[in-house]
This record gives structure tokens, C-alpha cells and sequence, in this order.
């Protein structure tokens, strides 16, 4: 169902009781209009002689209307006695009562005929109807009796008992009866004018001002389609401050949250590419590599002729590479994943020292290059990632081994401190880092100057994935220059109780 047919609808259901109590209001009103205009008319005919010629044949006196005359008296003719015809004054008949033209929104009153009845509320008259309970009470407690019904044709019987301001005699109450006919239009309901016009106009009001509201929420949807078809990057509309400008600014809250989000997808997807990219050329490099020097192995082999020592470091440098770098690759990709399951687990930072130098040993026993460290007596606990951990230290010392000098060394202490902390620095006496190269050495893909020489085919992973490791544990890492002239990488975080 269209909105502006269900608005039409609802102004419909709440304009239509409405109308009836104001319908009910109304005539309400004309009826206590009308008592007021009979009450008044009455007084004054009683008061200008009415009471002279009731009290001097209260027997015969009634005030009648030309509709309830004899036939002979409405068309003027004599009566059957042979009396005067009708336009001959009589002296009991007063002819129609003096209520005015108009009555209530200008409508004509039907006739009113008078009755007289004395203090106990007997009327003298044949003709005066008999005397209710209701008005007798009615005319005692208020000065005026009222009581309506309908006849069996359906015609509306009003009477009002009036106490006159004088007392005694035959006519100290005048009843009046007004007598609407079944066809009156003041019988029932009002005429269409009264409550059709006024509701007619304001349901048309309501319509017509239901149609901007619909226009705006059509324009609206359309606005909403064309974003979702642009792919969300064209904007919707927000005018005002109603209801409509508040659900436009939900669809801009929304297509921002979406954009975000696919934003965050596509560049998800863009990290993935370039991983797989990266991870490709990088594998590739030491992999063509590794293979050139076993083939040149296998043709010495052959050839009988003895294995050089330098060939065969260089195929244990690569080879070794390799393995640093899956474990690298397997690191990033737990770190970029968006959320990382990381294992929170004690670990001893004295056997992890030891497994990472016994691992780089024969990387560093080719190149002369001595690795030395200084643990603690006791075990170092801490909590964290054990596997990532452990990458992370490896990383620095495979860098201080890859990028050190020949007859060099390579430290590794280990200390706890007074603030229930550790302090691990890993230190050589390689060529260094400039000033420069180390504020940006933690970056994605950058490489100082130096390592771009020594090792042009690294992937750049190493220190990025150490730092964001320390900043996923909570730890800090600081570079510095070694008071050997090479570079010192310390970590510093805090130590948990020995587990029981």
C-alpha cells in the first residue's frame, strides 16, 4: 500500500470521530439554542397580555400554529356552527406564537403551541396534554421542565414546562410543545453542509500536504539506490531537521560505516596481493641461488676436484636465509591477519637466548664471527608468544651476523632490573646504523644503506616484524649506537613470578 494511501487513511480514521463529536456538539447546542429562544418568546407573550386572555377562559384558551387549525379555519371558510372564517380574529385563539422568523443557524422553527396549567398542575383545558413527572420535578428544581421523545411515526416531541412570575390562578405553568415531523431536518443528524464541507476540506488539506512529505521520501530511495549502485560513493541528501533529514543522515552514517569497511577490505586484499608478491620474489632469489651452487657442487664432484670452502659457506648462507625468511613470511602473516592468535604463556628469555644462538652458530662460525651472551643464574620468566618471541631475537642477531664484520662479535645479555623488569640487548661491533637510517628502519620494506649493498635480494621484514611483535607484548625496543661502533637493540618489558 502506497504511504500517501495509508496517510489518507489514518487522517480519515482520525478526522471522522472527530467530526461526530463536533456533529454531537452542535447539536447540543442548537437544542439548548432553541429551548432558550422558546423560553424567551413564551415569557414575553405571557407578559403582553397572554395572561389576561388565559386567566379569562382558561377552559378554551391555547395558543395554536395555522398547522393545527381545523381545516375550515386554515382556508378561511365558515365554521360548521356557521361561524366567522378563519381570518376573523378569534377571541381564544391567538394564532401562531411569536418566536421569531429563525431559530439556531438560521433555520425556521417548527410551530409551538401553549398550554395552561394551574399550581397543581391541572389544566382546565381538554385539549392539554397530560401532565409528566419528569416536568413537574424538573419545573420545581430549575424553573423549567424539559422533556423530549419521539412519537411512534417517528416525529420529536419537545415540552417545556415554564413556572410563570406571578403565582396562583389557572395559568401559573404554560406548557410549550414543539413537534418536529419524521422529514424535519432537525430531527437526527445536521444537514451535509454543517459537517461535509468542513471535513471534505480538511481531508484535502491533509492530502495535499501529505504530498511533499511523500515526494521527499521518494526522492530519498532514489537517492539510495543510486549510492548502493555507485558502489556507495555517491552521497545522499540531508535537508532540515525532521524525520525524513534523520533517516537520510542514518543511510550517511551507514554508507560511511560501508565504505570504511570496504575500504578496509581492499586494502586487506591490496596487503594480500602484495604479500604473495613479495614472498614469491623473495623465496625465489635465495632459492635460484641455492641452486647454482649445488649444481656447481655436483660438477666439482664429478670432476673430482675438491669442494671450496667459500662456495660452500655461500650455499649454507642461503640455505640458511631461506629458513630465516619462512620464518619470517609465517610471522608477518600471523601479525597481519587483523587479529592474531597470540599465546599467552610463560617463557624462560634464558633458554630462548640459548636455542637462537645455537641456531645461528653456523651461519656465524664461517665468518669468524664470535657469538657470545650473558644470562642470569635463575630462569627469566615472562609471559607472551614463545614462537614470536623467539623470531624476534633471532632477527636482530641474524642482522648483527649478516651485516657485521669478519673477526667480529656478537652479544647477547640478558639482566633483570629493580623494577621487577629484564633488559635484553642485543649488541655487535659491526659497521652501524646512521642517525638517519634508524628512525626508519622499523618501516615495511626499508633497508639502510649498508644492507642494501651487503644484501640486496633481503626482504626487509626482519625489524618491522621484531617491532611490532615488542608493541603486541607490551614491551619496549630502543636502537642505539654500541660503544663498540655497532649497533645495539634492546628490549625492556616486565617479569612475571616463576610458575609453580
Amino acid at each position: 500500500m502506497k504511504l500517501r494511501l495509508r496517510l489518507a487513511l489514518t487522517a480519515v480514521a482520525v478526522t471522522v470521530p472527530a467530526v461526530f463529536a463536533l456533529v454531537q456538539v452542535e447539536h447540543s447546542v442548537r437544542r439548548r439554542t432553541t429551548d432558550e429562544v422558546i423560553i424567551a418568546s413564551t415569557m414575553s407573550q405571557m407578559q403582553s397580555g397572554g395572561r389576561e386572555r388565559c386567566e379569562a377562559a382558561p377552559e378554551t384558551w391555547m395558543v395554536r400554529s395555522r398547522a393545527q387549525r381545523p381545516p375550515w379555519e386554515r382556508e378561511g371558510l365558515p365554521d360548521g356552527n356557521g361561524g366567522p372564517p378563519s381570518n376573523t380574529p378569534r377571541p381564544n385563539d391567538e394564532g401562531p406564537p411569536k418566536l421569531g422568523a429563525r431559530g439556531p443557524l438560521g433555520r425556521r422553527l417548527p410551530p409551538v403551541s401553549l398550554y395552561p396549567f394551574d399550581g397543581q398542575f391541572v389544566s382546565r383545558n381538554p385539549q392539554a396534554p397530560a401532565m409528566d413527572e419528569e416536568l413537574r420535578k424538573g419545573v420545581q428544581d430549575d424553573g423549567v421542565g424539559v422533556r423530549r421523545y419521539s412519537k411512534a411515526d417517528g416525529a420529536l416531541v419537545q415540552d417545556l414546562l415554564l413556572r410563570m412570575p406571578w403565582e396562583g390562578g389557572p395559568c401559573e405553568y404554560v406548557l410549550a410543545r414543539r413537534v418536529e415531523p419524521a422529514e424535519s431536518p432537525e430531527v437526527g443528524l445536521p444537514p451535509l453542509y454543517i459537517w461535509g464541507v468542513p471535513t471534505f476540506i480538511l481531508l484535502s488539506a491533509m492530502v495535499v500536504a501529505l504530498g511533499p512529505v511523500v515526494q521527499r521520501l521518494r526522492r530519498l530511495t532514489e537517492e539510495v539506490r543510486a549510492s548502493s549502485g555507485s558502489g556507495y560513493e555517491q552521497p545522499v541528501t540531508v535537508n532540515g531537521s525532521d524525520e525524513i533529514a534523520e533517516l537520510a543522515r542514518a543511510f550517511q552514517q551507514a554508507r560511511a560505516e560501508i565504505q570504511a569497511r570496504m575500504a578496509h577490505q581492499q586494502a586487506r586484499e591490496q596487503t594480500l596481493r602484495d604479500f604473495l608478491a613479495n614472498t614469491t620474489h623473495d623465496v625465489m632469489t635465495p632459492l635460484t641461488v641455492l641452486q647454482g651452487h649445488l649444481a656447481a657442487m655436483q660438477q666439482r664432484m664429478r670432476a673430482g676436484e675438491p669442494l671450496e670452502s667459500g662456495l660452500m659457506l655461500s650455499a649454507m648462507s642461503e640455505a640458511h636465509y631461506m629458513a630465516s625468511l619462512v620464518h619470517n613470511l609465517g610471522a608477518a602473516a600471523r601479525l597481519e591477519a587483523g587479529a592474531p592468535q597470540v599465546q599467552h604463556a610463560p617463557v624462560d628469555l634464558n633458554a630462548l637466548v640459548s636455542r637462537v644462538l645455537g641456531r645461528h652458530q653456523p651461519i656465524a662460525r664461517p665468518q669468524r664471527i664470535a657469538l657470545e651472551s650473558g644470562v642470569p643464574a635463575t630462569p627469566t620468566w615472562v609471559m607472551g608468544d614463545e614462537t614470536l618471541l623467539e623470531q624476534a631475537v633471532s632477527n636482530v642477531v641474524l642482522n648483527s651476523i649478516r651485516y657485521g664484520r669478519e673477526d667480529g662479535h656478537v652479544a647477547v645479555v640478558l639482566e633483570s632490573t629493580r623494577q621487577q623488569g629484564f633488559n635484553l640487548r642485543v649488541i655487535d661491533d659491526g659497521p652501524g646504523i646512521s642517525e638517519e637510517d634508524r628512525s626508519r628502519i622499523l618501516e615495511r620494506r626499508f633497508r639502510g644503506n649498508e644492507a642494501r649493498t651487503r644484501e640486496p635480494q633481503g626482504q626487509g621484514l626482519g625489524l618491522h616484524i621484531v617491532h611490532n611483535v615488542v608493541e603486541l607484548h607490551g614491551w619496549k625496543m630502543t636502537l642505539a649506537p654500541s660503544e663498540y661502533g655497532g649497533l645495539e637493540v634492546a628490549f625492556t618489558g616486565p617479569l612475571m613470578p616463576p610458575p609453580g
